[in-house]
């Protein structure tokens, strides 16, 4: 085995940490910059990398990791050694820089940096033209990232245009009317000194933008004060209101997507960018025009007064999360010194905030979200499964405040407002999550009172363990969807009695509807009327059902992107869980990739299985071999269909299937298959015809 020791890269951090044994694994590279470490070992947990640590790491290298235990039970190691490479060549855009020489961007994010490109004139590579390149020596060596063509690819099976497919399938507006791309045009690029006049002046403070590395839309700015009674917490969010009046093309266009929708490597807004990401963005070290959320709220996060007006801020930085998560840890990168005290004051109340809203009931259900790294071309270049960081979760703390502020403003005056409402799951849905985590060992009742408390409490039993992230994500399928509406029910999944979506109105229209309802109450004389009740119903029933198409298409282009990256690895085996279960096959997630796929039934053994609803199970009719969520298999990729967003696996050759359940329970799954047994005795007699008498 060759292994490439990491250079000296100790950490500032004053974190006190636990060393443990060092890992083998592969690394993930984030956007931002840090990486996941995913260990072979199954009994341990993700390991977070600091960006430090990634200098010179490529997405999916084998590395040997030094981890560390936090004092909050998390880890986050170091890597130490690279055991080997990923990646013997690369595709991507060539940019020409001069007949021999060229480069191609780091557009995934997977590399770390660009890549330096040898160009051989005899293989006839244009400028702009998709190329195949060999990797000579890679990130962090001493003669740099470099390669050389080995095919030019072209234009050949773009993959941009999954974008537009799924699109136009879903019927989302592509393109915008050209009354409003007119419109936009003629909006000014300057403030008026005379608007600034008339607005609360903000621009002394210390705001800042946390958001995405690859983010142009910047919603949101945060300052924290800290105040002899508690914390005064600063919210702006991009006064999109004093720019796109009711009735405007810009408007109508607006309405008509209801939200931006988001796909790897690019956007279909709801604003054109000359709004979302230029006048209406909150970019640093220029006036921007901003409906603020004034909130007080005590050392134990209590609110004690909330205020809302017009005003004009200055964000004095836009940072990454990753580079929040640097100034966390005690690591400031230069360029913020002058902003650490105040977004590390943020964490201090989100810290507050936090714990609060779950001793009070909020559900704490932590679902990754799946990114898909793509090039400029829309070609995949890796599939993680991205962990939220404390820096994520700072910026969602103050999001909440600011939402709830609002909501229970519109309450206390008892007006037609737009809410964000989450209904209590339905009993028949509890039912069925308890047998799910009974099937994991957890024996405790779902039911009656604090039931958000109940499942977040059954769901530590199982963090950091495999099984982990396919139990949160059952638990969110027995939610119900949250919707806007006028009748104020509350938020089941956050606990909270008054709620609304007040943060986002570059790309949410209902924060639209609201920062107008909420002008038209701070700022009665300024020309905004509050919508009539049964305007607000019907928007509300409109704009959840365009949330929801544009879910549906976000989640049907990570389908074909997975199919598309899954392409290349026909033939491969990995290891995965079994995530569901269906009278037709299995569906296995992959650990290494966050992808998952069907073993159908037939696939399973030379046998008729029968499908088990109650116990969510395949039983063999001749063996009794079971297959059941949470189960380890090794399976191979046979099959991918793009158009279908589809990956087809089978059962690896000569691999033992292995589930925690019988390494934490030997007899429960013997139980479970007495219980099929009997269900099916039971079935036939219950199924005999009666003697007559």
């Amino acid at each position: 085995m060759n292994i490439h020791r990491a250079k000296d890269r100790s950490s500032k951090s004053s974190h006190q940490h636990q060393k443990l044994q060092e890992l083998e694994g592969f690394v993930k590279r984030h956007p931002d910059g840090f990486g996941f470490f995913i260990p072979d070992s199954l009994d341990f947990p993700d390991v977070f990398i600091p960006k430090h640590f990634m200098v010179g790491i490529m997405s999916n290298d084998r590395v040997l990791v030094q981890p560390e235990r936090e004092r909050d039970g998390r880890y986050r190691g170091e890597i130490v050694a690279i055991i080997e490479r990923a990646f013997d060549k690369v595709t991507g855009r060539l940019k020409l820089l001069n007949p021999y020489q060229g480069v191609i961007r780091d557009e995934g994010h997977a590399w770390g940096q660009d890549i330096s490109v040898d160009v051989n004139p005899g293989k006839g590579a244009k400028d702009g033209d998709w190329v195949s390149v060999a990797i000579t020596s890679h990130p962090g060596e001493s003669s740099g990232f470099c390669g050389y063509i080995i095919a030019v690819i072209g234009d050949a099976g773009d993959p941009i245009h999954d974008n537009l497919r799924v699109l136009h399938s879903h019927e989302i507006p592509v393109e915008f009317s050209s009354e409003c791309e007119s419109y936009a045009k003629d909006l000014p690029l300057e403030i008026d000194s005379e608007e600034i006049k008339r607005r609360v002046d903000l621009r002394e403070l210390p705001f800042v933008t946390i958001d995405g590395v690859t983010a142009k839309d910047f919603d949101d700015a945060i300052c924290v004060r800290k105040e002899k009674e508690g914390f005064k917490l600063y919210v702006a969010i991009a006064d999109v209101s004093h720019y796109v009046k009711p009735g405007s093309p810009i408007d109508i266009d607006a309405y008509e997507r209801g939200t931006s929708t988001y796909f790897p490597g690019f956007v279909a807004p709801m604003l054109p960018e000359a709004l979302s990401n230029e006048l209406c963005s909150l970019k640093p070290k220029v006036d921007r025009l901003a409906m603020v959320a004034e909130v007080d709220l005590s050392y134990s996060g209590e609110f004690l007064n909330y205020k809302f007006y017009e005003a004009v801020i200055r964000s004095q930085a836009r940072i990454t999360y990753g580079e929040a998560q640097e100034i966390f840890e005690g690591e400031c990168p230069d360029e913020f010194k002058h902003v650490e005290t105040d977004v590390c004051l943020a964490r201090d109340l989100a810290h507050i905030t936090m714990n609060r809203r779950f001793k009070e009931g909020s559900l704490n259900l932590e679902v990754p979200e799946t990114e898909i790294e793509v090039d400029g071309s829309g070609i995949p270049i890796d599939i993680i499964k991205s962990e939220r960081l404390e820096s994520h979760k700072v910026i969602e703390e103050m999001m909440l405040t600011a939402n709830v502020s609002v909501a229970k403003f519109f309450h206390d005056k008892g007006l037609p407002a737009l809410y964000r409402v989450h209904e209590e799951p339905k009993p028949e849905s509890i039912e069925i999550l308890e047998g799910f985590l009974s099937q994991f060992g957890h024996v405790t009742s779902l039911k009656g009172s604090r039931l958000q408390k109940k499942i977040s409490k059954a769901l530590q039993e199982f963090s950091g363990k495999p099984q982990e992230h396919i139990l949160n994500m059952l638990t969110l399928r027995s939610l119900n969807q949250a919707k806007y509406d006028v009748d104020n029910i509350g938020h089941f999944g956050l606990g909270f009695v008054d709620y609304t979506h007040f943060t986002s109105p570059i790309r949410r229209y209902p924060d639209l509807i609201v920062h107008r309802l909420l002008k038209s109450l701070v700022h009665p004389n300024r020309g905004y009327v509050a919508s009539s009740e049964e305007d607000l119903a019907t928007a509300g029933v409109v704009l959840s059902a365009y949330e929801q198409r544009s879910v549906k298409a976000e989640r049907q282009l990570k389908a074909i992107k997975k199919a598309r990256f899954m392409n290349q690895f026909i033939g491969s085996d990995y290891i995965g869980l079994i995530s569901s279960v269906t009278k037709f096959g299995v569906f296995v997630i992959l650990r290494q990739f966050d992808v998952d796929g069907l073993v159908k039934t037939e696939d399973l053994g030379n046998e008729y299985f029968e499908f088990d609803e109650q116990n969510l199970m395949l039983v063999g009719k001749r063996s009794g071999m079971a297959y059941c969520i949470g189960d380890q298999v090794k399976v191979k990729v046979v099959a991918t269909d793009v158009d279908m967003g589809r990956v087809d696996f089978i059962l690896a050759d000569g691999v033992e299937r292995k589930s925690e359940r019988e390494e934490r329970r030997p007899s429960q799954k013997k139980e479970r298959r007495e219980r099929h047994r009997k269900g099916k005795k039971s079935d036939k007699s219950r199924s005999k015809k009666p003697r007559r008498r």
